[in-house]
């Protein structure tokens, strides 16, 4: 596996490896792998000869007063988990490499991005969208992998690349879980253990609320109503947002249909801030 910091070098390697006739995958991550990390590493390797993975922890897509500096860090583990599911190269770029003295120009997605966590987070997506698409033009991929847990992220980066004409097929992922069903993430290791426990709340809301759809229940109101009972009583859980959208808009829905996703996030322990998603349709 090859471990590469510059954009110059990632760009060199990359074209040698299309010269070559290989099909090449990226995975954008900003590190701290987890098991939903290698599922997306593993997608990626199923469907290209060569599989990149961009590590980088990107400061335009974090607001202030958000956790940019304690994200946590540690690349001797990632670096010994990426070879361990056959990645072919590592792109470890630094900040002033990615953003050199002078930059100013950001992608925008204007529609997608303006409400949920757009509404919460003024400027992340356009941190988002502005780095993958860097990531896509050094890295030039056929396919490039994504998880469904941040849903509204997968939502933009597809319709971004629609509007450009990119050439990249975007393959969703979906959403790892551990055993109880908390939504895996990095930002899980910020929980200490009642805060863990508390953090379920989410995964329980939407299992209730497919329960209900099952049941015949259309009404996203009423839908909504059941999840606050279940997550408003939790010590330490605080709602920003609970939403029923159709899966492709992202527009909030009044009758539920098997398009439709429901999407939370709820801050846990007045710190942790969670996200989560589920369709309503069985199997989604």
């Amino acid at each position: 596996m090859r471990i590469i910091t510059s954009p110059a070098a990632m760009k060199a390697w990359a074209g040698e490896q299309r010269s070559k006739g290989h099909t090449v995958a990226l995975v954008p991550t900003m590190g701290f792998f987890h098991e939903g990390h290698l599922a997306l590493m593993r997608m990626a390797a199923a469907k290209a000869e060569k599989v990149v993975v961009s590590l980088f922890v990107n400061p335009i897509q974090f607001g202030p007063g958000e956790d940019l500096e304690q994200y946590p860090v540690d690349l001797d583990r990632d670096e010994t988990l990426a070879r361990h599911q056959g990645v072919s190269a590592l792109f470890i770029p630094k900040p002033e490499e990615m953003y050199p003295r002078g930059f100013q120009t950001r992608i925008s997605v204007a529609e997608l991005s303006r409400h949920l966590c757009g509404a919460d987070r003024p400027g992340h997506f356009n941190g988002v969208t502005t780095v993958v698409c860097k990531l896509f033009h050094i890295v030039c991929p056929d396919f490039a992998v994504f998880g469904e847990k941040d849903f509204q992220q997968l939502a933009v980066i597809k319709r971004m690349v629609a509007d450009l004409n990119m050439d990249v097929k975007i393959l969703a992922h979906p959403i790892v879980r551990e055993p109880d069903g908390l939504a895996m993430s990095s930002r899980n290791s910020y929980l200490g253990p009642d805060e863990r426990s508390q953090a379920l709340c989410l995964s329980r809301s939407i299992a209730r609320a497919r329960e209900l759809y099952a049941d015949g229940v259309r009404d996203t109101g009423r839908l909504a109503d059941e999840v606050r009972q279940i997550i408003e009583p939790v010590t330490g859980a605080r709602i920003q947002y609970i939403s029923f959208v159709d899966r492709t808009t992202l527009e909030p829905v009044s009758q539920a249909d098997d398009n439709t996703r429901l999407v939370l996030a709820v801050t846990i322990g007045g710190r942790v801030r969670l996200i989560d998603n589920g369709r309503l349709a069985k199997g989604g």
